[in-house]
């Protein structure tokens, strides 16, 4: 997506033309940058999917690591303490720790940025200034 494609100027080619063939290689240019765009995301959305998928798989393989944790935490409470002390004071625990996290990862998401085709908006950024700058060299001839 470049824009070795611009139109030379030349006098003996009529304006009219060359405004001709500056809209189709512009509406050419804002395709193929619209079509960059959705195959940068379309990747990063595979991406994003694999990743999602094991790190649920590893967050049920956590949460039973976390079940047997906890499990340990009750029986051990109980040879000092009744059951039912033992396991308030663990759901206590684990209820302060959920709050807290929760508390984090609200924070999180509020600072967190929508993904971006970075790579797109850039190469249509550099488009605008080399169409600006060519029309402002052709009004200066």
């Amino acid at each position: 997506m470049g824009t070795s494609n611009l139109v030379t100027t030349s006098t003996s080619t009529p304006t009219s033309e060359l405004v001709n063939q500056a809209t189709a290689q512009i509406a050419t240019l804002v395709r193929d940058e619209l079509a960059l765009a959705k195959s940068e995301l379309a990747e990063k959305g595979k991406r994003a999917g694999l990743g999602g998928g094991l790190f649920g798989a590893a967050a049920v393989l956590a949460l039973y690591g976390l079940a047997l944790l906890l499990t340990l935490a009750v029986v051990l409470l109980d040879l000092a303490w009744p059951l039912w002390l033992s396991v308030l004071v663990v759901m206590a625990v684990v209820v302060a720790a959920a709050g807290v996290a929760a508390l984090i990862g609200r924070g999180q998401l509020k600072r967190a940025t929508p993904p971006l085709p970075e790579q797109a908006i850039g190469e249509v950024q550099a488009d605008v200034r080399t169409v600006r700058a060519a029309a402002q060299e052709g009004r200066r001839s």
